[in-house]
């Protein structure tokens, strides 16, 4: 299969993709671009292109689509699944498709949901919001451009959303 509307690094901006849902009770899409527009070459060496989906199972197609029709070349994808049991089973049937879309293009998307269940306050839900949106953003900047800096944090329990586990201890 080839990826014939992939824009090509060596002439066009490279293209990086949010894809976000009306779902979530957070602004996920609009965390991810804020923390794309801090990051070094933004407007010059890439661009975010952005769309909005209804829900969660949605994003497997709409990140496809930023790959194959939108030319990106990485691809965030943001999603609140709600707290019942058939939430958590659309959850893991849209993480399925995610895959397979990965799979189908060859191209990263990472998927960052955030259970409702995460947190009972809202505030430190919120929080985790910002900061699995915003930290994922981020390694999708890494993975293309940086890739050293996710080299560096390998093993240290890194966490999206909450505070980092730390690496285990030897003996």
């Amino acid at each position: 299969m080839t990826k014939k509307n992939k824009t090509p690094k060596s002439d066009k901006k490279v293209r990086i993709g949010v894809v976000d849902t009306m779902f979530a009770r957070y602004d996920m899409g609009g965390a991810a671009r804020a923390e794309l527009a801090q990051c070094p070459g933004y407007g010059e060496t890439f661009e975010v292109v952005a769309k909005t989906v209804p829900g969660f199972k949605d994003l497997a197609v709409a990140a496809k689509n930023l790959i194959e029709k939108d030319g990106c070349s990485i691809v965030v994808a943001l999603g609140m699944p709600g707290s019942a049991p058939i939430d958590k089973q659309c959850a893991h049937e849209a993480a399925q498709g995610i895959m397979q879309a990965q799979l189908l293009t060859s191209t990263p998307i990472l998927e960052v949901f955030v259970h409702e269940d995460e947190a009972d306050d809202p505030q430190v839900l919120a929080s985790v919001f910002e900061n699995r949106s915003r930290k994922h953003a981020r390694n999708a900047y890494w993975m293309l451009f940086e890739p050293e800096q996710l080299s560096r944090r390998a093993g240290q329990g890194v966490r999206q959303g909450f505070d980092d586990a730390g690496p285990l201890p030897l003996g």
